[in-house]
């Protein structure tokens, strides 16, 4: 199990995701800022664009997706 914050991914805050892939982390942050989003936090709205645009993108989006995994992979475990 490994973490990766909010801002570590994008986004403005410190949340915290776990999980045990890279995916899990992203999941949990797409799904962190759909719920921002519907909370009308305005802080949490660039990096949703950003999230929205890679899922409709994704070809565009595999260099962050290569990132993310990168920087996840180097992470120690919890």
């Amino acid at each position: 199990m490994k973490t990766m914050t909010c801002r570590d991914l994008g986004g403005p805050c410190e949340l915290a995701h776990h999980g045990e892939s890279a995916d899990d982390v992203i999941n949990a942050q797409d799904q962190h800022l759909k719920e921002a989003e519907k909370a009308g936090d305005a802080t949490h709205q660039e990096a949703r664009d950003a999230m929205k645009g890679r899922w409709r993108h994704p070809k565009r989006s595999m260099g962050w997706y290569r990132d993310t995994k990168a920087a996840f992979a180097a992470l120690p475990d919890d």
